[in-house]
């Protein structure tokens, strides 16, 4: 607990000083507040991985699932600094991941606990989390390109507009956030045909259609960019719809979790 609380403080620290930064457009390094994300990292990541351990198995709770989930994003997003300006989402991500690590924290429900999960299962599951951290961050891409042209497009270029890189190269990170998440979602739905038995019975049918149509919203976005130019707006509706199924499919309610844990 106390690694999940100094992990929250942190967050809360590197977001307000990132947001400062943004505001003053600082050219001072940001090594130091980057160095202080590593260390809520890890500590959010000790925090919740011994959170899920119990001596009945792993505890694949909701509340611990959604702070690795978050600590998922926050290592993904800090990994694609080296190539991408995305260091603004922090401002957006880390409040919540601090919200996430302190709710896991102070939750000591244990009511989705298993032993017996096979490697397969297990596999199945990493990647599915993975997956849907990725899309996570295309979702807050996808609206924060929304809010940019429709203010573009107003003419209203003050405020957050004037922090953000130019909308061409918001969106070229969109469809790059995006190639990789629908790659790590058609690995999670193949994982889930060759490890779950039957994932289209009734207790799964839901998760599995959801999961489905969320790939196929993600596939249709990147066919309507090369051969049709989508961008911005069509983009940033596509990309928020898909996120908006799969959140039904694997964090809208506890059924997923508990069939998916239940069955396995």
């Amino acid at each position: 607990m106390p690694s999940a609380v100094v992990a929250a403080c942190l967050y809360i620290a590197v977001s307000v000083l990132q947001g400062r930064r943004a505001a003053h457009r600082s050219d001072a390094s940001a090594l130091p507040l980057y160095s202080l994300a590593v260390v809520a990292l890890v500590l959010h990541g000790y925090a919740a991985f011994s959170g899920m351990q119990t001596p009945e198995g792993v505890n694949f709770e909701l509340l611990h699932v959604m702070s690795l989930i978050f600590w998922l994003i926050n290592i993904t997003l800090l990994a694609s600094l080296s190539w991408r300006p995305l260091q603004n989402l922090m401002v957006i991500l880390f409040p919540l991941s601090a919200v996430a690590a302190l709710a896991a924290a102070f939750n000591h429900k244990t009511t989705l606990v298993s032993g017996h999960l096979s490697g397969g299962m297990l596999i199945h599951i990493g990647v599915s989390v993975l997956a849907y951290a990725v899309l996570t961050i295309a979702a807050c891409q996808a609206a924060t390109i929304a809010y940019q042209d429709r203010q573009l497009h107003r003419r209203q270029t003050r405020g957050l507009v004037t922090l953000l890189p130019p909308l061409q190269l918001m969106e070229t990170m969109l469809f790059e956030i995006v190639w990789v998440g629908l790659a790590l979602l058609t690995l999670a739905i193949g994982t889930g045909l060759v490890f779950i038995e039957d994932m289209f019975a009734q207790h799964l049918v839901h998760k599995t259609v959801l999961s489905l149509s969320a790939w196929s919203l993600f596939a249709t976005l990147l066919w309507g960019r090369h051969f049709l130019g989508w961008r911005s707006q069509v983009a940033a509706r596509f990309t928020l719809g898909g996120f908006a199924v799969l959140m039904l499919a694997y964090a809208g309610s506890k059924f997923v979790l508990e069939t998916l844990l239940s069955n396995g």
